[in-house]
């Protein structure tokens, strides 16, 4: 018999939370071992980086749950609680982010996907941000890789289309570094993002 595949909502500072942390960690480093982050994980950095959305009483982490196993995961908080290479680029271009939410990474095992699940992530943390009642807008970023790079799978095909379909624009102006080590890197480098935004509020 198959466990039952579950999705479960909780804010930041929810205790029964701190108990799939670390399956989170190492689901995160799992996933995004692919392309077209190619991210060399390590515990010690999620745990810092998963500290951040603790720490916020307005976040929201949303499991995928086979059972008991952790099989994918999205995230979202306020910009305002965001580091600061995320946030200049808005303030740069005349946003406030105490009116951005910025969702953050979306993770699902291979085996889980083309299930309807993927589309559950937008609509948990959209619906999250709008249950705050202060955000006019919903942002996400992802990395930019060049089209010939090495390691870019064949059959790779971006998500821009179905981050369209969603209601997202790309904003190249809005765009900043984040730094992690690539498989194939011996020490860490920064890497070129852009951020994609969608309005929650009408006549923005």
């Amino acid at each position: 018999m198959t466990d039952p595949i579950t999705i479960k909502r909780f804010t930041g500072q929810d205790p029964e939370l701190l108990h799939y942390l670390p399956d989170l960690a190492r689901l995160r480093i799992e996933v995004f071992r692919d392309f077209p982050y190619l991210y060399d994980g390590s515990y010690e950095y999620e745990e810092k980086y998963l500290r951040t959305y603790t720490q916020s009483p307005e976040s929201v982490i949303v499991l995928v749950l086979d059972g008991e196993k952790v099989v994918g995961a999205t995230t979202g908080i306020p910009m305002e609680h965001e580091t600061e290479e995320f946030q200049k680029p808005f303030v740069e271009h005349g946003y406030d982010p105490k009116k951005i939410f910025y969702c953050g990474e979306s993770v699902l095992l291979k085996d889980y996907r083309g299930r309807g699940i993927y589309p559950k992530f937008f609509e948990e943390r959209e619906g999250h941000a709008r249950s705050l009642g202060r955000f006019d807008w919903s942002c996400f970023c992802c990395v930019q890789r060049p089209e010939n790079h090495p390691r870019r799978p064949a059959d790779y095909v971006p998500l821009d289309r179905i981050w369209s379909k969603f209601g997202y624009t790309k904003h190249p102006e809005l765009s900043t570094t984040y730094t992690w080590k690539d498989l194939d890197e011996e020490i860490e480098s920064p890497k070129p993002m852009v951020f994609w935004l969608k309005p929650l509020k009408e006549n923005i």
